[in-house]
């Protein structure tokens, strides 16, 4: 159906709601699947209506369609079922077992028991989990907050749960208009016509009532109104809308010139022309009175463009069990209604010496906080080791540069504060924006490297915010000032490009941004006056208000999909809202804010999903798409009226001003885990810091990555995801902090480690009923209690460990088997094939990051699978050519990257079914792909020993480099090479038969090398443990080698005898390694007879080996600098 199509659904749907056709319209929303009425939704719950419940549901979603879909029928079902015992209709609550609750039992048959023998209990409260329930009315009001949450998560129902902002009787005010126009199209129009019918055109000139020509048809007539024609038909027309609220005049484009002209003093090139302005400057409006309607305008992609019932939901960020036990194989230790990727924990108190003013946290080194004071001073911390590696105080670089107003106000009154400091994009410059006229950009290179770049006499008056930006793809800094005007400077040399004038006021604050390659300014003044500006001579395109109408800040979501603004009032009063970029009008405004905050509130945005304020004491959040406050905050107290709060760039740490100048840096789990590595990272500090540092271009982005020569052990590690090499991208979850080792004594002769039977470690060959000839992908689950593996023949296995006294967790573990896992429908998750045999094809999959759907392919279709039925909710891409690798984007679950046999990779968007870009770069078919979202590029490699580095933002080819073969080895025609990120997401392991490399991503160069001696078995795979501190290796003769990974180095070995029978073919061997998600010791092998085995180390040992000692003075951690030939190569005794 087309957009128009469906915004006529939308004008019936009013119209019928207008008349009154309440059953009716109720029936349209239903099966339209458009618009989902909350409000008749509520009612019908609480009035206990559950067929037509369901039957209102299941227009817009079905029992199986995914987790929260399955959990919102699960908890109407069993609230109808306690209802029928409640009454001791014993009968009734034995039909809703038997209908309704019973499909139910496929993924929790112990909860299905457990519901069953409430039949036997006189009260059914006396269960203990149902002590606390009720009288129905609470119960039934208790559910439907839970439901409404679902609902509001659910993919299924997003841009269904808003109406669109109409006017009163908009479908009538339409054919008023047709029939206005039909009118004048008369030929002997009479004034005050008498129309009786819209079944066919209205004509005047037929008196006996036979109908007139249509003026479509008509070629006399012509497609012109004639001229001189009568006034519209107004109240003469047979519809009489309903007085409609007005809005506030629009501010268009032009349409409103100011009586004075602010011309834009251009000291660079023209920008592009007013033809070419986003949607988002068009049309502005203020406010209109009701902000509270939710409709994305007709402007939007996601309105065009009916969700495709394939798109993989975004659910990741927040998943859902189904119900409230945990099923075997799906993580527990989330919860709907519990946002605990929310940064709430203290995790460091640092004190700043005065009052912390702004702060941000670096793009790429996610620990680093650059903090700016009430009295001048700019300090870098080291959030990981709680060091403050700078702290400089206000000083003017140059007296004699500035202008003379400056001087003397520094005379009269040398107190300054810093107004703001923020990084570039790549994290090579850093800016300052000072309460007195200057703005100072230093350079960043590295650990406590800062040295001075520009120093700019800005504004008359105080600077009081500055930003980056990148206009004609040249890095510009933009400041605002108390003199009214908006300034951009070139970044390299301080040449000044634009200055905008417009505002009445003092500019509070800017925010570039750019859509449709268009860049612009939106800019905020203390009169409440917001204002855009294109990069020209063209002055100010837009002009609206702000709520609250003084202090105000935008932001857009990390995307740059969704505008927000946070602004307080002289009388106190603070608002946070969502704009409607097309219409210039609120979308949306958040509650919770204390009706007189004590100062002017600060915000931020992360993950695309959170708002976080500082007001009333405490730090508040709010889920993006819902009004109401999420939780609070008071970080164990002792913060100001109105913290200043910031996070970094995975929204995993949350920097919070305190009293007593004291900053508090909030963490989630996954910031604790990071921080906690970076604490327990053991390194000779004083080698570090004699070591040279690299040198960095301070605008080059490619430099940015770089650390300092700590290299992966280096403060940039970020543990946020690992884009695995089997094409997952993970987050971290429950990663256990390793236990730093013990230096080995040097008097003590190191010896390798090596297993060699069965009683040296702990190992499992997983239950087999399925035959299958060799498993060619294997990957744990996110969750990290169960493992999925992919068989040469094209059936996916999926083993399940369930919890018992001996796995208390219910994580895989090599102490208990699993069950080899299947729906009771029995179906199995099995590939399209090509005609040829799929023991010939490339077999690949990706597991999406809540382990909710495997993509997976086998030389046919590409197919999505469900992985809790099994079912197969699409396919796509026929082949030639067949995929041959697949990997999520992180960000994004309906954005893949396909790896082609034609040496092509496709970026697919799943949702809207269509390939975005085709990347060219390989000879040979791609063997892997791995994401790094903290330098937002995809790193590709093919058969053809190529490695490609490409930017996701516009998918360009960056860099590319071929692997070297080691002098003596020949590697097979179309040997695969891998890639895999390490959790600092800025190197990456790279496997090939003949070696394993570490390469640094923005230069591509090699920091590390290990390559097997001549006459051993080649290399088969190889992956990081968990934590990225171990590689594990597997090789053709079944021997599987683990390395410290920070410098490649072999410390254990184990040997087939270990793990393979006697009777075993020396044939078989791993064709595939896979590392456990949350426990660093723990990997599984898949083997070429079929099998899998799951190992870990001896409880008493506890780790593989000891690591090799440091030689000749050498750091253990990874140097940074690339190794060339021999020195930067090590070989294995194997």
């Amino acid at each position: 159906m087309s957009s128009l199509s469906r915004e006529l659904v939308f004008l019936i749907l009013q119209f019928l709601d207008e008349e009154k056709f309440k059953e009716t319209v109720h029936r349209l929303e239903q099966e339209s699947g458009f618009f989902f009425n909350m409000k008749y939704f509520e009612d019908e719950v609480h009035n206990g209506n559950w067929d037509e419940v369901e039957k209102y549901l299941s227009g817009f979603t079905k029992v199986d369609d995914n987790r929260y879909s399955m959990k919102i029928f699960f908890e109407i079902r069993k609230q109808k079922y306690l209802e029928a015992l409640d009454k001791h209709d014993l009968s009734k609550a034995v039909e809703i077992l038997v209908k309704d609750l019973k499909v139910f039992a496929t993924f929790n048959e112990e909860l299905f028991k457990e519901i069953t023998q409430l039949l036997t209990l006189e009260n059914f409260r006396e269960n203990e989990q149902l002590s606390k329930y009720g009288d129905t009315k609470s119960a039934r009001a208790i559910m439907l907050v839970e439901l409404k949450k679902l609902i509001e998560a659910n993919p299924l129902f997003r841009d269904k749960l808003q109406f669109p902002n109409l006017r009163n009787s908009r479908l009538r005010t339409l054919i008023n208009q047709s029939l206005n126009w039909q009118h004048q199209l008369c030929k002997n129009p009479r004034p005050n016509p008498d129309i009786k019918t819209l079944f066919v055109d209205h004509s005047c000139g037929q008196p006996n009532g036979a109908r007139a020509p249509s003026p479509a048809n008509n070629p006399l007539l012509g497609g012109l109104p004639k001229a001189g024609g009568f006034p519209p038909l107004g109240a003469h027309g047979p519809f009489q809308p309903t007085p409609a609220p007005v809005p506030a005049p629009l501010a268009g484009w032009m349409s409103n010139p100011s009586t004075v002209t602010h011309p834009a003093v251009s000291g660079g090139a023209i920008g592009l022309g007013p033809s070419s302005i986003p949607a988002a400057l068009k049309h502005p409006r203020t406010p209109p009175t009701n902000p509270s309607v939710d409709y994305p305008s007709g402007d939007s992609d996601h309105v065009s463009k009916r969700t495709r019932p394939m798109g993989i939901s975004d659910e990741v960020n927040l998943p859902v069990n189904v119900l409230p036990v945990t099923f075997p194989g799906h993580g527990h230790s989330q919860t709907f209604n519990a946002p605990d990727d929310l940064p709430k924990a203290v995790a460091r108190t640092l004190n700043q010496g005065s009052s912390p003013m702004s702060m941000d946290f670096h793009p790429v080194q996610q620990t680093l906080l650059l903090v700016g004071t009430n009295v001048g001073d700019i300090a870098l911390w080291e959030i990981g080791s709680r060091e403050r590696l700078v702290l400089k105080n206000f000083k003017v670089w140059d007296l004699s540069a500035c202008s003379m107003p400056l001087q003397a106000a520094l005379v009269k009154d040398p107190a300054v504060s810093v107004n703001r400091v923020i990084w570039s994009p790549d994290g090579s410059l850093f800016g300052v924006a000072y309460s007195r006229h200057i703005v100072q950009i230093y350079s960043y290179h590295g650990g406590d490297e800062v040295r001075q770049h520009l120093e700019i006499d800005a504004h008359v008056g105080g600077v009081n915010d500055l930003a980056f930006s990148h206009p004609n793809k040249q890095l510009c800094v933009v400041t605002c000032g108390d003199d009214k005007m908006i300034k951009v400077w070139e970044a390299t040399n301080g040449t000044k490009q634009y200055t905008f004038e417009g505002h009445e006021a003092p500019v509070y604050s800017v925010c570039p941004h750019y859509k449709e390659n268009i860049q612009f300014i939106f800019s905020t003044a203390l009169d409440g006056k917001i204002k855009a500006w294109l990069y020209d001579n063209m002055g100010s395109r837009v002009d609206y208000e702000a709520p609250g109408r003084w202090c105000t800040t935008m932001a857009y979501s990390a995307d740059g999909t969704r505008l927000f603004s946070c602004g307080t009032s002289k009388e106190g009063e603070s608002f946070i809202v969502e704009w409607n970029e097309s219409e210039g009008a609120v979308k949306r405004t958040y509650q919770g804010f204390r009706k007189r905050s004590l100062g002017v509130v600060q915000f931020d945005t992360t993950k695309n999903r959170y708002l976080a304020a500082g007001d009333d004491f405490s730090i508040k959040f709010w889920d993006m798409d819902n009004v109401q406050p999420l939780t609070s905050v008071d970080a164990d107290g002792g913060l100001p009226a109105s913290p200043r709060i910031r996070f970094n760039k995975d929204g995993s740490l949350l920097a919070v001003s305190a009293n007593d100048n004291g900053i508090k840096i909030l963490a989630n789990s996954d910031g604790m885990r990071l921080l906690r590595t970076l604490e327990n990272l053991s390194y000779d500090a004083s080698r570090t810091s004699e070591a040279p540092k690299p040198t960095i271009n301070p605008i080059s982005a490619a430099a940015a990555a770089v650390a300092t020569s700590a290299g992966l052990a280096d403060r940039s590690a970020s543990v946020v995801a690992i884009a695995g090499m089997n094409g997952d991208a993970r987050s971290l979850g429950d990663v256990k902090p390793r236990i730093t080792e013990e230096s080995s004594d040097k008097s003590k002769i190191w010896k390798l480690t090596e297993i060699s039977e069965p009683s040296q470690c702990r190992s499992l060959r997983l239950p087999e009923n399925l035959r299958v000839t060799k498993i060619s992908r294997l990957i744990f689950t996110n969750s990290g209690n169960a493992i999925l593996a992919l068989a040469s023949n094209a059936i996916h296995l999926l083993w399940k460990w369930q919890r018992s006294e001996r796995n208390s967790n219910g994580k895989a573990t090599a102490s208990v088997p699993p069950q080899l896992w299947q729906p009771s429908s029995g179906i199995l998750m099995t590939n399209d094939v090509a005609d040829t045999s799929p023991e010939e094809a490339v077999p690949c999959f990706a597991l999406s990051k809540n382990d909710s759907y495997v993509m997976s392919a086998s030389g046919g279709k590409i197919s999505l699978f469900n992985m809790m039925t099994f079912k197969t909710m699409a396919t796509f891409m026929p082949p030639p050519p067949p995929a041959t690798f697949l990997a999520f984007h992180p960000q994004d679950n309906n954005i893949i990257a396909i790896g082609m046999d034609d040496s092509t990779i496709q970026i697919y968007n799943v949702r809207v079914d269509e390939v975005k870009s085709k990347l060219k770069g390989h000879s040979k078919r791609i063997t892997g792909l791995a994401f790094s979202h903290v330098l937002s590029v995809l790193v590709s490699s093919g058969a053809d020993s190529q490695l490609c580095v490409w930017n996701t933002d516009g998918w360009e080819k960056q860099r590319s480099r071929f692997l070297q073969v080691p002098s003596g080895r020949t590697p097979t025609t179309l040997s695969d090479t891998r890639v895999q990120f390490h959790q600092d997401q800025m190197h990456f392991l790279v496997v090939h038969e003949t070696q394993l490399a570490i390469y640094e991503t923005t230069k591509l160069e090699r920091v590390k090398q290990w390559v097997p001696l001549e006459s051993s078995a080649p290399i088969t795979h190889a992956t990081f443990s968990c934590d990225s501190q171990l590689v594990y290796a597997s090789f053709l003769d079944a021997t599987v080698c683990v390395f410290t990974a920070a410098n490649l180095r072999l410390r254990c070995r184990i040997n087939p005898s270990a793990y393979l029978p006697a009777s075993v073919s020396s044939n078989v061997h791993p064709l595939v390694i896979a590392a456990h998600p949350s426990e660093p010791n723990e990997f599984a092998l898949g083997l070429s007879d079929g099998g899998v085995h799951v190992f870990e180390p001896l409880e008493s040992e506890n780790k593989w080996g000891v690591p090799p000692p440091v030689e000749n003075g050498s750091s253990s951690n990874m140097a940074v600098t690339p190794s060339v030939g021999a020195p930067g190569s090590e070989q294995a005794q194997r």
